[in-house]
């Protein structure tokens, strides 16, 4: 199993930034979230939180 990575909540919020705006390009939201290197399960969870 691979070492996890803890992000901090600015590193987090960043990220979901990210996707909104890869997102609002045209991208799928599944590969926008695969291109900032998380998977679509830790995506769900941050946006929940």
């Amino acid at each position: 199993m691979a070492k996890r990575k803890k992000f901090s909540a600015e590193e987090i919020i960043n990220k979901l930034r990210q996707v909104e705006v890869l997102v609002s390009k045209g991208t799928k939201t599944d590969e926008a979230v695969r291109q900032i290197g998380v998977t679509y399960q830790t995506f769900l969870r941050w946006r929940k939180e």
